[in-house]
């Protein structure tokens, strides 16, 4: 069964859902899914060279305490999924555009979730700029990926306009936030949600029913 997932890689709910769904995923080794990752941007009017955070956060949250608010659940949430987050790390807001590339070719060379984890760990771990073309194509070659060709592949437009249409049809079908889960193209489960309704759903699934 399909699972298409719609996610962003500066989308800190999304590293946090992806952990999730994987905990499950182990817990239940028979699942029927066959997982694709999809574009999604949360800013799509983001600079092509990105920002500096702290100018991102302020614009986006306001002061020092409707920061904080802000991201109090998603390092309540991270600290009980055992994902180990430094935010501090982070002085760099990327345009996820070409991140969202590296994804995509991931994708045809089957290392698109190697891709897609080691993005969420070089940005919320690291502190890494995924908006930079040297950094990504670091990236792309820890995973295996070709770093000659990866790096040409960057430096062009290819399959730009591609990801910018795939972005706007995800907001077009109704996907306002992510992560955003499609089962076999009907069903969405939208959220982090937690391990226990994955399981819930793979063990509805194992036994015919439907999501």
């Amino acid at each position: 069964m399909r699972l298409e997932i719609w996610s962003d890689p500066v989308c800190p709910w999304c590293f946090i859902g992806k952990a999730r769904l994987e905990r499950a995923l182990e817990s239940r080794p028979g699942h029927p899914f066959v997982i694709s990752w999809q574009p999604y941007l949360l800013n799509p009017d983001m600079p092509r060279e990105g920002m500096a955070r702290d100018d991102y956060m302020a614009l986006k949250f306001g002061d020092a305490e409707g920061i904080l608010n802000a991201y109090r659940p998603v390092i309540e949430a991270a600290e009980e999924t055992g994902l180990a987050l430094d935010l501090p790390a982070i002085t760099h807001m990327p345009n996820t555009l070409d991140a969202q590339r590296l994804v995509h070719w991931a994708g045809l060379e089957g290392r698109q979730n190697a891709i897609v984890t080691a993005l969420f760990r070089a940005f919320f771990q690291q502190g890494r700029d995924i908006g930079d073309l040297a950094t990504l194509t670091e990236i792309a070659a820890s995973t295996g990926m070709d770093r000659t060709m990866t790096e040409r592949l960057l430096a062009s437009e290819a399959d730009l306009d591609l990801i910018r249409e795939g972005a706007r049809a995800a907001r077009a079908r109704g996907i306002q936030g992510v992560p955003c889960f499609i089962l076999d193209g009907q069903y969405a489960i939208s959220g982090a949600q937690p391990v226990s309704l994955w399981q819930e759903v793979i063990d509805d699934l194992t036994r015919g029913g439907s999501a």
